[in-house]
Order: C-alpha cells, then sequence, then structure tokens
C-alpha cells in the first residue's frame, strides 16, 4: 500500500497529491468497473426468474409480483443503514456489507424454495437486495473524486460497467437452474445459488483493491469547514434536498423512472409465459433490457455533462412514454415487447445518469452521502409499491393496464421539470 493510500485509509484530514489524483482517479475506477460487473451478473442471473420462483412458491399468480418486490424492498430499507456506513466510514465498508448481505440473502431464497416456505423467500429477497443496493450506491462512489464538468460521465462509467454481468446473467438463469438437477432444489432456484457466490467474489475485490477510500480521499480534498460531522448527518442529507428545487426534481425524476422500470420489467416474464414464451426467450428479452438500461449509459453521460441534466430528464421521460406504449400494446408480439423493454431500459438509463448527477451537483459536498442515501431510499420504496401494485394489477386487470398506469407517473415529473427549468435563476451549464 502507498503512502498516500495509507494515509488515507487513517484518516480523512490528510489529502494526496494533485499530482496523483488522475492515476487515484483511474484506479478507484477500475475496481469500480469490476465490482459492478460481477455484481451486475449476480443481480441479473437472480432476478430473471423471480416472478416465477414466487409464483411456484406461493401457488398463486397475484403473489408472483411480491418476489422482486421484496427484493426492492430490501434494496430500499438497506440503502439507509449502508449509506450511513459510507457517510461515517467510507465507501468500501458499505459496498462489502451489502455484498456479503446479497449473498446471505441469496442462499436464504434457495432454502426457502427447497423448503417451500413463501414467507422466508420474501425474506430471503429481501436480504438479495442489498447486494442491487450495494450496485446503486457504488456509482456515487465513482462521483467522489470526479471534476465537477465530468461527473455524469464518470457515474455512467460505473453505471456502462454493470452491462456485461446484466446481460449474461438472464441468459445463464436457465444452465444455472438445471445446474442443481438431482440437488433437491427447484430449478428456479438455481441462479441465485450462482448468484450467492458470485456476491462474495464481489464483496473480496472491494475489501481488497478499494483501497484507497474514495470518499474519504475527497473529504481529504475538502476544505477544512466541510470537514464538520455534523454537515453529514442523513438529516443534514434530508435537510439540504429540501432545501434544492433541483435536488427534490432529482429525486423525483431516479424515483419515477426506476418505479415504472420496475414494475413493468418484473412483470413482463410472466406476460411473456402467458403469450407461450421459452425460458430462454425470456432471458434473451430481459438482456435486451438491460442493455438498454446500461450499454448506453456512456452517452447519457455526455449528454447530461454537455446539453445540461435538464435536458437528459426531459429525454428520459420521453423514452419512457414510447417504452410503455410499445409493451402496453404488443399483445402477442415478442418482439414489439422486446422493442418496448429495450427503450424501457434506455429511459431508465437517461434518468438515473442524470437524477445522480443533479442530485450531487445540487447539495453541499458535507451532506452529499447522506442525501444519496435518502436518493436511493426514496427511489426503491417507490419502486417497491409499484412492484407490488404491478402484480395486483397484472392479476386483476392485465399487463397493458400496468404499462398505462406507469405512464400516469411520466405526468407529474414532466411538469416538475418545466416548473425547475424556468424558475432557475443562472445556472451552471451542468446544471441546466
Amino acid at each position: 500500500m502507498s503512502a498516500i493510500e495509507r494515509r488515507t485509509e487513517a484518516s480523512a484530514a490528510a489529502a494526496p497529491a494533485a499530482e496523483t489524483l488522475p492515476a487515484l482517479r483511474r484506479r478507484v475506477s477500475a475496481v469500480l468497473i469490476t465490482s459492478q460487473m460481477l455484481g451486475g451478473l449476480g443481480v441479473a442471473t437472480g432476478i430473471a426468474l423471480a416472478a416465477v420462483l414466487a409464483r411456484q412458491v406461493s401457488g398463486s399468480e397475484s403473489l408472483s409480483g411480491l418476489a422482486p418486490t421484496a427484493m426492492v424492498a430490501g434494496t430500499a430499507v438497506l440503502s439507509v443503514p449502508l449509506a450511513a456506513l459510507m457517510t461515517a466510514r467510507g465507501r468500501r465498508p458499505g459496498l462489502i456489507l451489502g455484498y456479503l448481505l446479497g449473498a446471505l440473502g441469496a442462499a436464504v431464497v434457495v432454502v426457502a424454495a427447497t423448503a417451500g416456505s413463501f414467507p422466508l423467500l420474501l425474506c430471503g429477497m429481501a436480504g438479495f437486495g442489498a447486494a442491487s443496493s450495494a450496485n446503486l450506491q457504488a456509482r456515487f462512489a465513482a462521483a467522489d473524486l470526479a471534476e465537477p464538468e465530468r461527473r455524469a460521465r464518470a457515474i455512467s462509467h460505473v453505471v456502462w460497467a454493470t452491462t456485461v454481468g446484466a446481460v449474461l446473467g438472464p441468459n445463464i438463469a436457465a444452465p444455472a437452474g438445471r445446474s442443481v438437477a438431482g440437488l433437491g432444489i427447484p430449478e428456479a432456484a438455481g441462479p441465485f445459488l450462482w448468484a450467492g457466490g458470485i456476491f462474495l467474489v464481489s464483496a473480496v475485490v472491494v475489501a481488497v483493491r478499494l483501497r484507497p477510500d474514495p470518499l474519504l480521499t475527497a473529504r481529504a480534498l475538502a476544505p477544512a469547514e466541510e470537514h464538520s460531522p455534523a454537515g453529514r448527518s442523513l438529516r443534514a442529507g434530508l435537510a439540504a434536498v429540501a432545501a434544492s428545487p433541483r435536488a427534490r426534481l432529482a429525486l423525483v425524476t431516479v424515483a419515477v423512472a426506476h418505479t415504472a422500470m420496475v414494475s413493468v420489467m418484473s412483470m413482463t416474464p410472466l406476460d411473456l409465459t402467458h403469450h407461450g414464451a421459452s425460458i430462454d426467450l425470456i432471458g434473451l428479452v430481459i438482456s435486451g433490457h438491460i442493455a438498454g438500461m446500461y450499454a448506453f449509459s456512456p452517452l447519457m453521460g455526455r449528454l447530461a455533462d454537455r446539453l445540461g441534466r435538464l435536458a437528459v430528464t426531459g429525454l428520459a421521460v420521453g423514452l419512457l412514454a414510447v417504452a410503455l406504449f410499445l409493451a402496453g400494446t404488443a399483445g402477442g408480439s415478442h418482439g414489439q415487447t422486446a422493442a418496448g423493454l429495450f427503450v424501457l431500459g434506455l429511459g431508465w438509463s437517461a434518468g438515473l445518469v442524470s437524477g445522480s448527477a443533479l442530485l450531487t451537483d445540487s447539495v453541499p459536498p458535507p451532506a452529499r452521502a447522506a442525501a444519496q442515501g435518502l436518493s436511493d431510499l426514496t427511489m426503491n420504496t417507490s419502486a417497491g409499491i409499484g412492484g407490488a401494485v404491478a402484480g395486483l394489477v397484472v392479476a386483476q386487470a392485465s399487463y397493458a393496464w400496468l404499462n398505462l398506469a406507469a405512464a400516469c407517473l411520466l405526468l407529474p415529473l414532466a411538469a416538475l421539470a418545466l416548473f425547475t427549468r424556468a424558475g432557475r435563476q443562472g445556472p451552471t451549464p451542468a446544471a441546466e
């Protein structure tokens, strides 16, 4: 470990030399990209058949949406203690704990599926969500040391890294299921067994390689007046968001984009099943969706840095509207469903990257980690509610009605974005 790393790990009071920052940024980015690839693989491998597994264990289609909902709820609830841990001790301990809890949750899911216990399955899915929370919060770790004019791109590169694992994950769900044949484990639970092992590898990568800690290093570089622990509390983060119209817009943007995406994506495998799709075809459709979510995030980051955060928020609204129309009117057309899910992923990417960058721009540096944790809590709580309602909507009405309900969420977001743009006073180009 270098002298800079030892000083940064020991205290946030000693700043590295300015000439070492470019290399340090590259090192942190490389580690985060690696962990995101692995984490994305684990999450996507497990979640691909979550609703199908829940239907098998519960025996009820109306309860099938509760499995992905439990995961999203776990992601939301656990984002608060993980953010508090990061605020107090840096990004590294929080990311490690998130991946370890995700591995434990995956093991519980396998046990629950084998025993046929639906309540235990939901508990395991909630723990599984901790790994998703770690993946989400890693994007903010990329922003810790980034220059303000490149912040959206730094976030987008880490989001992009999830593409490799997330696209591959649904396609290895079938072989993962077949791998547990003869072990007494349901085929749909096999992907969770694989996911748990992948999360353990992610935790090891972060523990060994994410040194120095990017958040502690950023604090070491901050002016002395920004070192007050009082300014880093969750309450301070909430106050900072409440005081900034742009920060409030950022929270609404990521919450609406995530809720629309989770609600529709989680029910798409069931809709495809109703129209005769095989597990392999479902995997391909979900892979295309995840490619839309992550593969084009560098483009979204570049647009957000060059055109402004609000412009890309508007793009997100437009893409999501098109996606919900395509998916909601697809019926038995698997190709149109696949196209709708791909565009849904693009809209989510635009909303997440622009909203995350706008939030980081809009709150004081000491409160950023707390505000970022609040953002993840908000987006995942909203998505958890949306996922729970999605199963009921599909069971009582149809998949088309679910897409229409998701489209209605875009109206208040569009209005708030227009209001924020109209009321801005002298914004910087990046925050427009």
